[in-house]
This record gives C-alpha cells, structure tokens and sequence, in this order.
C-alpha cells in the first residue's frame, strides 16, 4: 500500500475508533444492531489467516536457505519470545503487589462456571500434546494455529532439502502468499467500518457507558493495576524496539493501523495479516515477517501473561489469601510458559489461567470475579501482544545475514 494511502487510512481507522467509543457510550444498546459489519469484518480477516500462515511460514523459512540459520533464527525468536514474556509478568506481579486492588474486597465465592469446570484437569501435558495435531484439517477449521505452525516449519525444511522439486513448490507458496496480501490490502479499505462496529457493538452488550461504568466500579482499582501494568511493558518493549531492533517512533506510528485493528478485533490472530502488511511497509527483512509474527501471534503474549499474573494475585487478596514469594516465583515461571505453550488448545486464555491458579492452589471460581471486564481488558492486552510481535520481528531483522535486505524478495528473483 503506497505511504500516503496508508497514512490516510490510518486516520480513518482512528476515527473509526472514537466514533465506536462515543457510540456504544452513548447510544448503548442500539449499536448492537450494527454489531454484524464489526463482525463480517472479522469473519473476513480470519479466512486469511490459515492460507496466510501456511504460505508466510512456509516460504519465509525456505528463504533462509540452510537448514542451520533456521535453528539460529528459531532460538533467537524464542529467547525473545521468553524473556519479553518473563518481564511481562514480573511487571504484573511488582504492579499487583505496589497497588493491591484485591485487598478489602471480601468477595466470595460465586461459584464454578461449566466453562471454567471443563478446564480445570488441563495440566503441562495436554499443551505439549496439542502443538501436534493428529488431524491438520480439524485444527485449521478449530483456529488451532499452532500445530499447523510447526508442521509448515518442518514441511518448509523438508522442501529445502528436494532441490529443484522443492523450489517449485516453494515459489508456489511464495505466489499464495503474494496473492494473500494483496488481498490484505484491499480488505484494510473497510477496516474503519469494521473497528466502529466491531467497538460499538461491544459497548453495546455491555449496556452502553453508564452499565459500563456500574461494571467496572467494583474492580476499577484491578483495571488500572492492568492498564498500567500493560504501558510499562509497552514502553519496555519500545526500548527494546531503540536500542536492539535499531528503530524509533517512526516505527511505532508505521504500525498503528496493526495496532488499533487489534484493539477492535481483540484478536493477534486476526490483526496478523495487516500486522505483516505494516511491517513490510516499515522495511523490516521478509524473512522476519514471514516467520517471526505468525509464529508470535500464537505464542506471543505478553500482554495476556501480564494481565493473568495481575489477576491471579488479586483473586488471591480478594479472597485474603497470603502469596509469599515462593508462590510469586511459581506464577512468574507457570504464567511465562504457559501463555507461550497453551496456543493450541481452544480459549487458551481461560486455559492458561487456570494453569496458573492451579499451580498456587487458588480457587478456580474466582475467575467469575472478573469475567464482566474481561472483553475491555482483552483489547489492550491484544495490542501489547501484536506490539511485542512487532518488536520481536525487527530484533530478528537485526541478526540475520545480509541486514536490511528483502531476502524473500531477492530469492525470488533468483528463482526467476
């Protein structure tokens, strides 16, 4: 998309985003009557995304040539992955503990929802069992997307040692991927309608401002622990963004439109084929793009660790449960691995809560405590999920060979 194009749509999506504000608030519900563009929308973007992932993953790890440089990348992208996702965390904890929006609740129990019962048995093993998937198929048509990332990375592998066959097959997924992105392009023209809506609509359920506000009023001191929370860790990540990826506020206005569509959409998934447009735009290596944000936009999440470390430990001071240090410990390195293992199993959020609360011996009904606010916060923690995702692929940018190249591009060429 052409800078000047982008700029101007990047305004209207911002508009997009004020104006759903301001009409779910004060309209209520009769923004839910326009709730289905929000959704066609978002109906839309996810057709994309398994095409899109097969194709980017695929062609972006054949573009790295020997099968070497793909351990060298893959180990650099998940060392990020986990130390980005570890200060997350810890962030949460020394904010939870600083603030303590759970103390003098006295809530009590309101008991164990079918929803949360059905996970409570997930343990360490059914994540590790669900990056496999035994029916590709099945996981596609779930949104499983993990499973099908890691057989595209060894299908793509495979094909680099074929030789001539395996480059045919290659340049095919390359031309998908072309086509899917132009595709991509064409769907961001409604993007400002489909975030109004998507925005309005949600407002709507919840009752319009005023049922808004009744809602947050008992948790609103958790809410800013989160919110706050999730703007040191977006600031980290931009330092992180300075002085590693060697990028600054150019790139972070370049990825606004990845990063409102987010905050519609509340989905990384979703927001992944406009977050690979912008980066594109934005000159970060193809190899990068193709392989670090899909990968990140199922294992990536910050800011999802971040606000389940938060309110872990606010259920814990609403039920005046004492976390030392010890169990603090126990949630940083639980929350940590299972926000970056549990992509594969379906409403990984939920699972990966109860994860947690399991791991510490908290009571799984206090996640009713905090379902009502949960759709706000979710949209903040889905932008700081595709920020750190964004980040991630100019660190990467950085230490692959030939820096500031468009390797895909050239190896196309080549090909050619």
């Amino acid at each position: 998309m052409p800078h000047q194009h982008a700029l101007i749509l990047l305004r209207f999506i911002i508009v997009g985003v004020i104006a759903g504000i301001f009409s779910g608030w004060y309209w209520g519900e009769a923004m839910v009557e326009i709730a289905w563009l929000g959704k066609l929308f978002l109906n839309a973007l996810k057709m994309m995304i398994i095409p899109l992932i097969l194709a980017a993953v695929i062609s972006g790890v054949a573009a790295l040539g020997d099968i070497r440089k793909l351990g060298r990348t893959g180990g650099i992208t998940l060392v990020y992955y986990l130390i980005t996702t570890a200060i997350a965390v810890l962030i949460g904890l020394v904010m939870v503990n600083l603030i303590q929006p759970g103390v003098g609740l006295n809530i009590e129990s309101a008991g164990l929802s079918e929803s949360i019962a059905a996970k409570q048995d997930i343990g360490v093993s059914d994540i590790l069992l669900s990056m496999v998937s035994p029916n590709l198929v099945a996981s596609a048509a779930e949104m499983q997307l993990l499973p099908l990332i890691l057989f595209a990375i060894v299908f793509s592998a495979a094909l680099t040692t074929l030789g001539r066959t395996g480059e045919h097959v290659i340049l095919f997924f390359n031309g998908v991927n072309q086509a899917m992105m132009k595709l991509v392009t064409w769907l961001m023209y409604f993007a400002p309608v489909g975030i109004f809506a998507l925005i309005a609509g949600r407002l709507g359920q919840a009752g319009g401002g005023d049922a808004f506000l009744n809602e947050i009023q008992a948790v609103g001191l958790y809410i800013g622990t989160v919110l706050s929370g999730l703007a040191i860790h977006f600031v980290v990540l931009f330092s992180i963004l300075f002085f590693i990826g060697g990028r600054g506020t150019d790139y972070l206005v370049g990825m606004l439109r990845a990063l409102l569509t987010a905050f519609g959409t509340a989905s990384s998934s979703a927001t992944l084929p406009l977050t690979m447009e912008c980066a594109r735009e934005n000159k970060v290596d193809e190899r990068a793009v193709r392989f670090v944000l899909p990968l990140g936009s199922t294992v990536n999440m910050d800011g999802t660790a971040l606000y389940e470390a938060v309110a872990v430990m606010f259920i814990a001071q609403a039920y005046g449960i004492e976390l030392g240090l010890g169990p603090q410990i126990i949630i940083l390195v639980t929350a940590t691995m299972a926000a970056i293992g549990a992509a594969g199993i379906p409403e990984a959020g939920l699972v990966t809560m109860v994860i947690v609360l399991n791991a510490v011996g908290l009571p799984l009904e206090g996640i009713g405590l905090l379902l009502s606010v949960d759709w706000f916060l979710d949209r903040f923690r889905t932008s700081v999920n595709v920020w750190g995702d964004s980040v991630g692929a100019t660190v990467v940018h950085r230490f692959l060979p030939g820096e500031g190249k468009h390797g895909i591009v050239e190896t196309d060429r080549r090909r050619s």
